[in-house]
């Protein structure tokens, strides 16, 4: 694996016509006749790891993960007019068990090779799977390991049935386990026997099956990828010759290096900048898809959100409204984790909304007022994967709740040092005292968007149950739909499970972002989906 550096450190103002955000040596513009490169600035703050279980969160796997490697499943990002489903990708097909829920089989594609040229095969996929959680096999990786867990828990054993069948049993009958297996990378075996079993060496040449291979890269500046020009899927051969990702967390480095040309990408605009990016004829694209902005709380003894009068309280004292027009409309208010037209929304009874009359009243039944008010911590980061504009959000949520009397503390780190506080859970050491954290969440599958984030029995790691939250209904709904292997029959369960942890003020819901992305006008064939992932193979530049 690649070694993590403390950041450097950006500035937040720059000058349009000096700026270079790379340093030495960066592409100059595409001129004609030459390979096409598509330049991409990421909010995160580091190349991703490289290995194939990918760090940095989502915007990890939309940009190393999806990129260089394949999973046994993957997402549909090929249409942005439907919210994107699981199709197969390495796994031609599969099938539960009808007498064992807990037993898969999966029917593996043939004649694909990793970018090393050996053979994709069953043997391969339990080498990864040992990669990633058996701690005896000479392959395991930790850093991957860790990166890996919220995909991996459900998963009891797993053995070849021949060549290109393998049988996966889980812990417990989970009907998730086509979403999870969409973000379980296949990374070479034979690569890293030949780099002498060493995950350092790997990292600088890894091997996967993904349309993109991974040419060279350095932590915090760059990483180029090259077409895959005999990848399996001929129809993801990538349109471009070369994809280069520079992490740039910043947002106003990265609205100066596109209206600069030295980027033709972007992630996350700022709000301000939008009007000038549209001045200057560039594109701005957006779109619905499952995400949300919120706050996971804690539900320690210590912490004042273990009331849900505080924490209905909470919800109710954030002006929505006006955060979105801060935002310049590429958000919209949450009134739970889900949008109210998905069908996971169902009835809930607690209506969020601004209400800082209510907010206070709640707050005065709990014990609080004037001269009593709540203090909470909470972990928030400048930026990273889908958070958008945090800190002059967190600010405007801080004011609003002082108003009804709630003091809101920050606790500032980079996304990725975020990401391992969140994982270690609100009872860690290390999260001692803090009462909150700002990670944004999709919900793009049951477990990460429900069940694992509800769930008493499905705690961090292996579950996202950050605070320590329990509710013993919800507990029987999360198992039930775990338990559903038909799609209708389990939204509706879900619809149940979302409106009890509404009703019940799990978290603090604040807003979905549409996911914007800034290019100049000569980037072609992009189709935004209603996905966190996106598909950068049809992209090409005029």
């Amino acid at each position: 694996m690649h070694t993590r550096r403390s950041f450097l450190k950006i500035l937040s103002t720059v000058s349009m016509a000096t700026v270079s955000p790379f340093g030495v040596g960066v592409l100059p513009a595409r001129a004609q006749g030459k390979p096409s490169v598509l330049r991409v600035a990421m909010t995160a703050g580091d190349i991703p790891l490289t290995t194939g279980q990918p760090s940095q969160g989502g915007e990890g796997v939309r940009f190393m993960g999806i990129t260089v490697y394949d999973g046994l499943t993957r997402y549909d990002l090929s249409s942005a007019d439907k919210a994107s489903t699981i199709i197969p990708d390495l796994a031609e097909s599969w099938t539960v068990s009808d007498t064992d829920k807990k037993v898969w089989i999966f029917n593996l594609r043939k004649g694909v090779k990793f970018h090393d040229g050996s053979d994709f095969n069953a043997d391969s996929v339990l080498w990864n799977f040992d990669k990633l959680l058996t701690k005896t096999a000479p392959q395991f990786d930790q850093a991957q390991a860790n990166q890996g867990a919220q995909y991996t828990g459900t998963l009891a054993s797993w053995k070849k049935i021949d060549d290109y069948t393998v049988e996966i049993t889980t812990k417990k009958p989970d009907a998730v386990l086509p979403y999870v297996l969409a973000s379980t990378f296949m990374s070479s075996p034979k690569r890293w026997e030949e780099l002498g079993r060493d995950w350092a060496k790997v990292a600088e040449k890894p091997s996967g099956t993904g349309p993109w291979m991974l040419d060279s890269f350095k932590p915090r500046e760059r990483a180029e990828l090259v077409r895959n020009p005999n990848h399996w899927d001929k129809s993801r051969i990538p349109k471009c010759d070369r994809l280069v990702l520079l992490p740039m967390p910043d947002s106003n480095t990265r609205v100066a290096a596109l209206l600069s040309g030295q980027v033709d990408w972007i992630e996350a605009p700022p709000p301000d900048a939008v009007p000038r990016i549209k001045q200057q004829k560039l594109q701005i694209v957006t779109n619905v898809y499952p995400h949300v902005w919120p706050y996971q709380l804690s539900f320690l003894d210590d912490s004042p959100f273990k009331d849900i009068r505080v924490r209905k309280a909470a919800n109710l004292a954030i002006d929505r409204e006006g955060l979105c027009k801060m935002l310049s409309g590429l958000a919209v208010p949450a009134k739970g984790m889900v949008d109210p037209k998905h069908p996971w929304f169902g009835k809930p009874t607690f209506d969020i909304k601004y209400d800082p009359d209510e907010a206070m009243k709640l707050l005065k039944e709990a014990g609080y007022g004037p001269d009593k008010p709540v203090k909470c911590k909470m972990i928030i980061s400048p930026s990273g994967s889908g958070q958008m504009q945090p800190l002059p959000m967190n600010e405007f949520i801080k004011d609003n709740f002082k108003d009804v009397g709630i003091e809101m503390e920050f606790e500032v780190m980079d996304w990725e040092a975020l990401r391992a506080r969140r994982r270690l859970g609100a009872a860690a050491p290390e999260n001692k005292g803090r009462h909150g954290i700002n990670n944004s969440w999709a919900y793009w599958d049951p477990d990460i968007g429900l069940i694992a984030a509800s769930a008493s029995f499905l705690p961090v790691p292996f579950g996202f149950n950050w605070g320590g939250y329990k509710n013993d209904k919800v507990d029987a709904l999360a198992t039930k739909a775990k338990e559903t292997f038909t799609a209708d029959a389990q939204n509706k369960i879900l619809a149940e499970l979302h409106s009890l942890i509404v009703d019940d003020a799990m978290w603090i819901w604040v807003v979905h972002d549409l996911n914007p992305r800034a290019m100049r006008p000569n980037v072609k064939g992009f189709i935004q989906a209603q996905s966190w992932f996106q598909d950068l193979t049809p992209v090409s530049l005029d």
